[in-house]
């Protein structure tokens, strides 16, 4: 069954009643975004990229305000201000847009999307297309994806080089079904703990190892206490750019061609950041004493392959799986 967002959290009414009151403007010659990230985030310098070409292809015609680090909120809160049209754009992981339709599901499934050269086949292409399309009942429109790295196991005292190395092994995932059942598939006991406490479950043992791309490796510090990284590569799940479309249909037929523009733009300029993030995170967290391996997928791509197979149950989901696996 499809599900939405519901308006819980309430923003400082000052703050909601100003941006309600910029909206309200009707050429939108200035909008504004609002996502999480630290401004040392690739998808944040990409963002300020998008902007920077949005005023230049617009002749200043139309801008861009970029408010990072959660200053408008988080990410739900975020998406809640979308959808009544009090915030332009902001950017969510794709895993959050399983909330409003399940064709999401399919881009977390493990080893769907085999490689970077085959998630940008399929993302730039008619399938891209249809998931950005996906959610606009919901007042939410894909602009763009953006590289958000893939997912690989890190832990405390072994390589995974196999997946018969996770037996018996607590690996932390995300509080989601698809993540737990991958572990589980793999051999591993999923353990879902929140991003926050995860340092704390490592380093007291609640759990033997995480799985995350190699800059939240660095970045979360967890390769303080984690001295082994196996790069099998398991979840490649994009970042997605949204816009509300309560101001979308607003804009002009320029402008909207001008906003377009912009992003795509920006989507080559994320991909170069984000694959010079990964290069430097590997390279910091190696002199920092970890082991860097990367593993045969075969053997893992194999233990997946009957969690995969379960979605013949759901003819449309399976479908899109299958479509996404014979893009070339």
């Amino acid at each position: 069954m499809e599900k939405r967002y519901v308006i819980k959290s309430v923003l400082p009414v000052l703050l909601l009643m100003s941006l309600m009151a910029c909206n309200k403007q009707a050429n939108y010659s200035s909008i504004k975004l609002a996502h999480g990230l630290d401004p040392s985030h690739p998808v944040h310098k990409a963002m300020v990229f998008m902007a920077d070409t949005l005023n230049k292809i617009s002749e200043g015609k139309m801008n861009m305000e970029i408010y990072p680090s959660a200053q408008l909120g988080g990410e739900q809160q975020c998406v809640e201000l979308l959808q009544i049209g009090s915030l332009a754009i902001t950017k969510v992981s794709a895993a959050a847009l399983e909330s409003f339709t399940n064709n999401y599901q399919v881009l977390g499934l493990p080893y769907v999307l085999r490689s970077r050269e085959h998630c940008y086949k399929v993302l730039d292409g008619p399938i891209g297309k249809e998931f950005l399309n996906s959610t606009e009942k919901y007042n939410l429109k894909g602009l763009c994806f953006y590289d958000a790295g893939a997912r690989s196991f890190y832990s405390l005292n072994k390589d995974i080089s196999h997946p018969d190395d996770l037996s018996g092994m607590k690996i932390r995932v995300m509080k989601s079904q698809t993540a737990m059942s991958m572990v589980k598939a793999m051999g591993g006991s999923p353990t879902p703990i929140s991003w926050g406490e995860l340092y704390t479950a490592l380093q007291s043992g609640v759990v033997d190892g995480a799985e995350n791309n190699p800059p939240s490796l660095l970045t979360s510090r967890h390769y303080e206490v984690c001295k082994h990284y196996s790069l099998n590569e398991h979840t490649r799940v994009p970042d997605v750019l949204i816009v509300s479309t309560v101001v979308w249909n607003k804009l002009s037929d320029q402008q909207k061609e001008w906003l377009q523009k912009a992003a795509d733009a920006s989507v080559d300029e994320e991909r170069r950041l984000w694959i010079a993030a990964e290069e430097e995170a590997l390279r910091i967290v190696q002199e920092e004493g970890v082991k860097i391996t990367y593993p045969d997928k075969a053997p893992f791509e194999a233990k997946v392959e009957e969690l995969l197979e379960s979605y013949k149950v759901q003819p449309e989901l399976y479908d899109l799986i299958l479509r996404i696996r014979n893009t070339r």
